[in-house]
């Protein structure tokens, strides 16, 4: 019955760790661009929360909403700012690793700066009873993250599969070029796409700040990280595979902690990563692609 429980919990916590990967996936899916920034885009989502909430002492959905629309556009301006015209004249993929990796320490020196490097307690955000399954008792926190999870996933497939902008995004992805002759908007495309990404990292924001009530400039390095190894280890620029992928770190956390130590976590994620890549490179539902050299 233990081991159910810490399934569940690392069920939960995987959520969140899916809901970021989600972004990474999409982006990459379009640009070929590793985004490290996103992982602070959290961390922008999880302070706007806490201005909104704590101290402007506005409602709950307020907060939420406007951390999603913050947060969609920041997303929109990092990429209008710092990524698009490294795209549009072809850039090494090199260079937009480093430009990422400077946009992700410049917004936490920016936050810290605004609003110091100590903690900040968050208020409760959403409190409701427990969930019954039989014997087992889950978490307000681990229901809710399980199931928005699974609702952005089905919305996210929805968009993308179903609709003119879903459509344009899967050509924008196969050949810009050739989407560009077919009278797609290759740019609103990828804006729209980071919108989206980082609007799914605000939702991972609120979710965390739910479950672990503390944030500080810091915390969405370790947090991007992970879930940058989660969209990895499904399939990265795979939907499916970025959510299997989360929920597989989150259990692989969770148990390692009850059963093993709590010092290890981070140890066990990464070489779960090390060992899928060594068997298949392209990720659990990823498809190997060759490349003309």
């Amino acid at each position: 019955m233990d081991f159910v429980t810490q399934i569940l919990n690392g069920l939960g916590i995987g959520s969140i760790y899916a809901l970021i990967a989600l972004g990474y996936s999409m982006v990459y899916g379009i640009v070929q661009l590793i985004n490290f920034a996103h992982g602070d885009i959290i961390m922008v989502g999880a302070y706007i929360v806490y201005v909104i909430l704590a101290m402007l002492g506005m409602p709950l959905w307020a907060a939420v909403i406007g951390s999603l629309i913050f947060c969609a556009f920041a997303g929109v301006f990092i990429e209008r700012i710092a990524y698009r015209r490294l795209l549009v004249h072809g850039a090494p993929r090199i260079s937009l690793l480093i430009t990422a990796i400077g946009v992700s320490i410049f917004l936490q020196n920016l936050f810290q700066a605004i609003f110091g490097s100590q903690a900040q307690s968050m208020p409760k955000l959403f409190d409701f009873n427990p969930v019954m399954l039989g014997s087992l008792e889950l978490s307000s926190s681990t229901t809710l993250n399980i199931l928005t999870s699974i609702v952005m996933m089905v919305g996210l497939q929805t968009l993308v599969n179903k609709t003119k902008i879903g459509k344009a995004m899967r050509a924008t992805s196969e050949d810009a070029d050739a989407a560009k002759l077919m009278g797609i908007n290759t740019n609103h495309t990828i804006a729209f796409t980071f919108a989206i990404g980082s609007a799914l990292a605000a939702v991972g924001a609120v979710l965390y700040c739910n479950t672990y009530p503390q944030i500080k400039p810091t915390m969405g390095a370790l947090l991007g990280l992970k879930a940058f190894v989660a969209a990895v280890l499904g399939g990265i620029g795979n939907i499916p595979g970025a959510m299997l992928g989360g929920y597989i770190l989150g259990v692989a956390e969770s148990l390692t902690s009850a059963y093993i130590s709590s010092n290890l976590t981070d140890a066990v994620v990464f070489a779960i990563l090390i060992i899928v890549l060594l068997v298949k490179p392209a990720g659990l539902l990823g498809k190997n692609i060759r490349e003309k050299v």
